[in-house]
C-alpha cells in the first residue's frame, strides 16, 4: 500500500477514505486485503467505495448536485425502500 496507509490510522478521515478508497478502484489492494490490514469491516469499506463511485459521478454531471440535493435523494430512496420492506413484512 502507499506510504500514506502504512501508518497507523486512528481515525477514518475523509482523505483517509479516499486515499483507500482510490487504491481499491487502481487495483492497488482489495476489500478483504483493506479490511485485514485496517481491522474494518468489508461492508463498511464497500460502503465508502459505494460512496466515492455516488461522489464522481456527481463530479462528473454538468450541473452536480449540491450536498443537500444529493442527502434528500438518497433518504426518499431510503425511505422507497422502506416502504417496500414493511409492505413484505405486512403481506
Amino acid at each position: 500500500m502507499s506510504e500514506v496507509m502504512e501508518e497507523e490510522i486512528k481515525r477514518w478521515t475523509a482523505r483517509r477514505k479516499s486515499a483507500l478508497v482510490l487504491e481499491i478502484i487502481q487495483g492497488k489492494t482489495t476489500v478483504a486485503a483493506a479490511s485485514r490490514q485496517f481491522d474494518l469491516t468489508p461492508a463498511e469499506i464497500e460502503n465508502w467505495v459505494e460512496e466515492g463511485k455516488r461522489g464522481m459521478e456527481n463530479a462528473l454531471r454538468a450541473k452536480p448536485e449540491d450536498v443537500r440535493e444529493q442527502y434528500e435523494r438518497q433518504l426518499k430512496d431510503l425511505q422507497e425502500a422502506y416502504g417496500e420492506a414493511m409492505l413484505e413484512i405486512g403481506g
